[in-house]
């Protein structure tokens, strides 16, 4: 069985899809909907700015989240013309890391393209605008265990946002909070012990504002019945009921995303390959990490698309 995995902030690339758009008629009429549908709240075509950038334009939140959602399904539209095929075909489970989880749920026919775009627009200027006074921070843990990690969470103030697996945990909270856990990680031995480059303190309490202005957003849209069930970030498990998923999309702006648990649940239910489909191999690397019995590809550039299925 195959289980697609759409990726999250961070793996944002300038340029990204412009091959699948140069080449594919499906990949351009993604990318005009969702032009159509954001231009209005952008003041501008979010596929200039994922095409030519500037990076540092791309890489803010609020740009960042749709540009990525878009991408990705740009690429399965055209996996799926190529193929012949809808994605209940060719995979069982699909499931995104933080913003990837829209992606997949838009894969999976719980919303529609439009929807997912401008839900993702809130998402990103909602998470931008109720960042705290000092600005918030996250790090990476690499080389300590889980429940280290949950220790020093606890020690300093901060709090767990992102289970990766393989090692690495991602810590979320004040400066001050993430500065004392950076000391106390260092203290026990971690490996490494880093600042990341964001511009707030995602997955977790300090994102409660984000998470009223999304419950609100989300009440306006409608959630269909998925054809393929989604493995949610905050079950770490699959979800197949559409309201179970809408509240799933509140809860994860505050919540862990639990990566490496929903990796370990793909693996349990007979996952014998994954398909990453957007820019970069964050989550192959990931898979790969957590558990080693998973065959992996990803699917950034149009050539991938005949390797990744293993024609």
């Amino acid at each position: 069985m195959r289980a697609l995995i759409f990726p999250g902030q961070g793996s944002q690339t300038v340029g990204m899809g412009k091959d699948f758009f140069d080449a594919y008629a499906p990949a351009k009429q993604v990318f005009q909907e969702v032009d159509d549908t954001l231009s209005p709240l952008y003041g501008k075509a979010l596929s200039s700015i994922i095409f030519d950038g500037p990076d540092d334009v791309l890489t803010q939140t609020l740009y960042t989240q749709a540009a990525l959602m878009t991408t990705s399904m740009a690429m399965l539209k055209v996996i799926e013309a190529e193929k012949g095929q809808s994605v209940s075909d060719f995979a069982s489970y699909a499931a995104g890391h933080s913003l990837g989880e829209y992606t997949a749920l838009c894969a999976a026919g719980v919303l529609s393209l439009s929807d997912t775009a401008k839900l993702l627009y809130h998402r990103g200027k909602a998470m931008t605008e109720c960042t705290p006074k000092d600005g918030g921070a996250m790090a990476a843990i690499m080389g300590l265990d889980f429940d280290d990690v949950w220790e020093l969470t606890e020690d300093s103030g901060s709090y767990v946002a992102n289970d990766n697996g393989g090692g690495q945990i991602v810590i979320s909270g004040t400066k001050e909070a993430i500065e004392k856990a950076i000391q106390i990680a260092t203290d026990k031995g971690a490996k490494r012990a880093i600042p990341l480059a964001v511009s707030a303190p995602f997955h977790c309490p300090l994102m409660k504002d984000a998470a009223t202005v999304m419950a609100k957003e989300i009440a306006q849209v409608t959630f269909s019945e998925p054809k393929i069930p989604v493995v949610t970030n905050v079950t770490g498990e699959a979800v197949s009921d559409s309201e179970t998923l809408k509240q799933g999309l509140i809860d994860q702006i505050c919540g862990q995303v639990r990566w490496r648990e929903s990796v370990l649940f793909m693996e349990r239910v007979g996952i014998s390959k994954t398909l990453e489909i957007g820019p970069g191999k964050v989550l192959t690397n990931l898979v790969k990490r957590i558990s080693p019995n998973i065959q992996t590809a990803n699917i950034a550039k149009t050539e991938d698309i005949s390797t990744a299925f293993g024609e």
